[in-house]
């Protein structure tokens, strides 16, 4: 089973390209005692309900079509967007979130805070973050070591 998720990803990369859309990521995890093929897409400017329809459809007719069937169990085939508040997993993707408002959980306290919420200005040489927070009304820099961010995700701004 560990092999769904790479088959998937070969057999939806030229519908992706096809409709211009990015692939986020693709599980394949079993909950209580239902299988799930979980298809998260993006486009710049977001995705849509249509947008997961489509790929819902021509994935699902793809994968149904192939002989031998690379999943044999029953599942649920789920597309969606990564949402709003996506994890930001690696290098790149923190730094094409610069000017964003992100969300960074801490291993160990920084100013007697492990989470902190603000807009992310810049990524220096060492990866460290440099977040704008909103401190009691008044607006401060802060950078974060590398080594201290244990998660990082976008976050919608109230």
């Amino acid at each position: 089973m560990s092999n769904v998720p790479e088959i998937v990803k070969d057999v939806l990369t030229p519908i992706l390209d096809e409709h211009h859309f990015e692939l986020f990521d693709v599980e394949y995890v079993k909950e209580s005692q239902k299988w799930y093929l979980r298809v998260y897409i993006d486009k710049p400017k977001g995705i849509t309900i249509e947008d997961c329809a489509i790929i819902s459809d021509q994935l699902g007719e793809k994968l149904d079509a192939m002989d031998p069937d690379p999943i044999p169990q029953a599942y649920y085939l789920e597309v969606s967007s990564p949402g709003a508040e996506r994890p930001l997993r690696n290098q790149q993707e923190i730094e094409s979130a610069i000017g964003s408002y992100i969300h960074v959980s801490l291993y160990y306290p920084i100013k007697k805070n492990k989470v902190y919420e603000g807009t992310l200005k810049q990524v220096n040489d060492n990866q460290d973050l440099v977040i704008e927070y909103n401190d009691m009304s008044v607006f401060r820099e802060l950078e974060i070591p590398a080594k201290a961010v244990a998660k990082i995700r976008l976050a919608i701004k109230f």
